[in-house]
């Protein structure tokens, strides 16, 4: 999980995508690069992207805007290791980071991949979820599972040590049999149908303060990280908030190549596609000078000194040029109902978050509206990769990356090759372990200042969710008020006090105590609960207007069977045995009459739309 706002999914922080009377549109390339002023003088109903989802982009352009998407995605994959490495005893073992970092790469390379080919189809990246942190956050924090004390002194520590390999490994073993019980829930839910049945009842007052309460009880964590140095944090948040806000509609003059024009410079919004990679590298870069000039104190004890680019030793030095991560290297997973139980509550959240991604995909990809099978599909592989996930031993789980389907409607290219050439640069990097050693070096106050900006805004968007409501409702303001406070205030005290929970039996005790430490789980419980039970109208709750919000045209310029249909003529040319259809993953079947005369009306129709887009184009061009 990590999420952006409804803004960003539509597109609507770029100029180029607004026309003066309000409508969205994607311009073509060459209309793109004219900027934002020049680019609004037309305006169409259809979103005109340079490549939809089915078109395959020449191959270099496919390398770039994959690099590009992975770069987007690598703020959330290197901040998930690096929290999780505190509660796993592993805060002094930067070496071990690294390799957690190129495992979540390597998985989150091969979760797209099967998310692209086999779930629901669309241009969208896999990566670790922020949903699953709290919970086993909470997990960990069980008197079974809290670091020994030595861990946490540097000076005692010896990372190649077995007794320190077995403290950090019983705990990684501990997070990953958890998750992959979790994810067989998600992969039941999935490939049976049911998620269609269980958004009958979940709204816009489940998942408000569900996805909000997944950043809030981080705060502790954000302001220890950031407290290590606040004028590095001050500059880092200062950087980001610098190129995402006030210098995103600035674009930079960058040498590209084009047939027509050869050699030439074009305007790309450099700010905009990469602001916390922007940054993350300046603050980086100054520590490293503040660092040689010895400006930050030498001293382990002294203030600031976490700030230093070298207090992570020859990390660089020791890592290995190739290591490819393999299931089970970190041991067999071991399973305990606690931490099964806690996990559960992530992967609920995870999957409504997936569910309005794939909307948005859809949408800035080209696409018609996802069917019911091509959904049920999408969650049911996001449960197989979070049983890879927890089978690798990323300490994570997986889930659709919002920040990428917002990538979308920034580069204009909807095209599945692009996305698989993301992936294929994840696994690159996964195994390449330089390139994780390098991302476990960034410094604490630099990573505090990240996580300050990036919590704030999954803060943000869950809380964004009330947009459907109608928030003059005594009855929904209360409902999200108590929710959101009782997910703050329960946890806080269960942790105090988990001596009054006890029953006498161990496992139960253990199960009550993550559940009530975990505040998703308790918040999305509560506005469960409330909105179901509470009398109030559909458009109250916000009901119609979150339907309507993820409703489509059913006729597309592309058909809904080309998008969506499983590859390589599974099911139309190779298998298509007539109880396919009843399967909840497998699309229902036209007879051959209708089937004809659906695709030549949409052929018809398709043809009919390109010929008057040209029209208009040619138009616009000519018009002074």
């Amino acid at each position: 999980m990590t999420l952006s706002s409804d803004k960003e999914l539509n597109g609507l922080d770029n100029p180029g995508f607004v026309g003066e009377d309000g409508s969205r549109y994607c311009s073509s390339p060459d209309r793109a690069a004219q900027g934002p002023e020049e680019g609004r003088g037309t305006s169409h109903s259809g979103s005109k992207l340079a490549y939809t989802v089915t078109d395959v982009p020449p191959w270099y352009l496919c390398i770039l805007l994959g690099i590009q998407h992975f770069l987007t995605a690598m703020g959330g994959l290197v901040a998930i290791p690096l929290i999780l490495s505190k509660e796993l005893c592993l805060q002094h073992d930067p070496l071990t980071q690294s390799h957690l970092i190129s495992t979540i790469f390597f998985v989150s390379g091969i979760c797209t991949l099967l998310q692209v080919l086999f779930g629901v189809r669309l241009p969208i990246i896999q990566g670790g979820t922020f949903a699953f942190l709290t919970p086993t956050l909470a997990m960990l924090s069980l008197p079974k599972w809290k670091c020994p004390a030595w861990t946490q002194n540097a000076t005692l520590v010896n990372a190649s040590s077995p007794e320190f390999i077995e403290v950090w490994q019983t705990r990684m073993r501990e997070v990953q049999g958890a998750i992959i019980v979790a994810s067989c829930f998600q992969i039941f839910v999935g490939f049976s149908g049911l998620i269609g049945f269980l958004m009958r009842f979940i709204g816009p007052l489940t998942i408000a303060p569900t996805i909000t309460l997944v950043a809030l009880p981080l705060f502790d964590l954000a302001g220890n990280e950031a407290g290590q140095h606040w004028g590095i944090t001050f500059m880092t948040i200062s950087f980001i908030v610098l190129f995402s806000q006030y210098l995103k509609d600035v674009p930079v003059l960058l040498p590209s190549y084009q047939r027509g024009k050869k050699c030439h410079l074009s305007p790309v919004y450099l700010f905009q596609i990469f602001p916390v990679l922007l940054g993350l590298s300046l603050s980086w870069l100054l520590c490293y000078v503040l660092t040689v000039t010895d400006v930050l104190p030498a001293d382990p004890t002294a203030y600031g000194h976490l700030a230093r680019t070298d207090t992570h030793g020859d990390v660089l030095s020791q890592a290995p040029w190739f290591r490819l991560p393999y299931p089970g290297q970190w041991g067999m997973p071991t399973v305990s109902l606690a931490g099964i139980f806690g996990i559960l509550a992530g992967v609920i959240s995870s999957m409504l978050e997936s569910v309005g991604d794939y909307y948005a995909c859809a949408r800035l990809s080209g696409a018609p509206p996802p069917p019911k099978h091509a959904i049920n599909r999408g969650i049911g592989v996001e449960g197989i990769g979070c049983l890879l996930a927890g089978a690798w031993g990323t300490g994570n789980g997986t889930t659709s990356y919002s920040e990428n389907v917002g990538a979308l409607g920034i580069t204009k290219v909807g095209s599945r090759m692009v996305i698989i050439a993301g992936a294929c640069a994840m696994l690159l990097s996964g195994i390449f372990g330089k390139i994780g050693a390098i991302l476990a070096s960034i410094p604490t106050p630099v990573i505090g200042g990240m996580f300050l900006v990036m919590f704030g805004v999954i803060t943000a968007v869950g809380i964004s969710n009330l947009q459907y409501t109608d928030m003059n409702s005594s009855r929904n303001i209360f409902i999200f008020g108590f929710s959101l406070f009782a997910g703050l205030a329960i946890p806080n005290w269960a942790s105090k006090n988990s001596a009054l929970l006890e029953t006498g039996i161990l496992q139960l005790d253990q199960v009550i105590q993550v559940l009530l430490t975990t505040g998703m789980f308790v918040g999305g419980l509560l506005g469960f609960i409330l909105d179901n039970t509470i009398p109030g109208t559909q458009e109250e709750q916000g009901l119609l207007a979150w339907k309507n919000s993820h409703k489509g045209e059913a006729n597309n310029s592309q058909l809904i069977s080309k998008v969506y249909d499983l590859p390589f003529g599974v099911g139309t040319k190779y298998c298509a045995v007539s109880w396919f259809r009843y399967l909840p993953v497998c699309p229902k079947r036209l007879n051959g009459g209708k089937r004809m005369d659906e695709l030549k009306a949409a052929g018809q129709e398709s043809s009919v739309k390109a010929s008057s887009d040209r029209d208009s184009e040619i138009g616009a061009d000519t018009r002074i």
